[in-house]
């Protein structure tokens, strides 16, 4: 009787880890469009591809007092609008940032409340982490949130459930200039951006280092002209995911 209630209570648990890795896995499918070359094939209005006369430039993890106030002069010196993933922890220390940063023009959005895979969560820490983090935004900046984009462009099933009942919309990018590096330079930041480069492509940089190496965002401020020289040369306009027209892409 005891070998019997062993081998019961073995093919139980064996029973539950499977039925936990399939959820689990069930969970982690969508994070295959963080492989940039599926996301541009499968999703590309995830992947921020818009209009072709048009690039949006995104800034992740801030609002940080260090970095922000640059990023956003060097904005202003070129008279660009740009869109802010921030982080709900991030400007819950710095609200009046927050507020300057929608104040000047710029759109505000959502990376979540601490920077964090959905991958690493269960799906209820995600709805709660989302459902935080936009409300901390909207409060601090008194400007109402469309996008989402989550940390690390991992995106888990829980994370579209959260934005569909929280009426956000997720994207990821189509270039990123790989800013967070502490070897990362003004001309490695233009490279980086240019290597996946197109018409209508969302670029992803970061006006902080809060989970970078530190001092990484000058690289980023640095890059900001030559990125111009760039987007001008191709006679791109430039500005937020809002004038982007994602889901409406006029062919290139």
């Amino acid at each position: 009787m005891v070998r019997g209630a062993t081998a019961v209570r073995g093919r139980a648990l064996l029973a539950a880890g499977a039925a936990a890795g399939s959820a689990w896995l069930l969970n982690a499918a969508p994070s295959v469009v963080a492989v940039p070359g599926v996301r541009l094939r499968l999703t590309p209005v995830l992947a921020g591809l818009g209009r072709s006369d048009h690039v949006a430039l995104t800034f992740d993890d801030g609002p940080d007092p260090a970095s922000t106030p640059a990023v956003l002069e060097a904005l202003d010196r070129l008279g660009w609008k740009a869109t802010f993933f921030m982080l709900g922890a991030m400007v819950e220390a710095a609200p009046g940032l927050a507020a300057e940063v929608a104040g000047a023009g710029h759109e505000v959005a959502v990376h979540g409340q601490i920077h964090l895979s959905e991958l690493r969560r269960p799906p209820s820490r995600v709805m709660s982490d989302l459902q935080r983090a936009a409300a901390t935004v909207e409060r601090a900046t008194g400007e109402g949130v469309t996008w989402f984009r989550p940390p690390y462009g991992i995106m888990a099933a829980s994370g579209l459930w959260a934005c569909r009942r929280l009426g956000l919309r997720p994207v990821l990018w189509t270039c990123w200039g790989r800013d967070w590096r502490l070897e990362a330079t003004a001309e490695s930041v233009l490279a980086d951006v240019e290597a996946d480069l197109r018409p209508g492509a969302t670029v992803l940089l970061h006006d902080s280092d809060c989970t970078s190496d530190p001092g990484s965002w000058h690289s980023t401020v640095e890059a900001l002209p030559q990125l111009a020289e760039r987007f001008a040369a191709s006679g791109w306009q430039v500005g937020p995911l809002r004038d982007h027209g994602l889901g409406h892409r006029a062919p290139a």
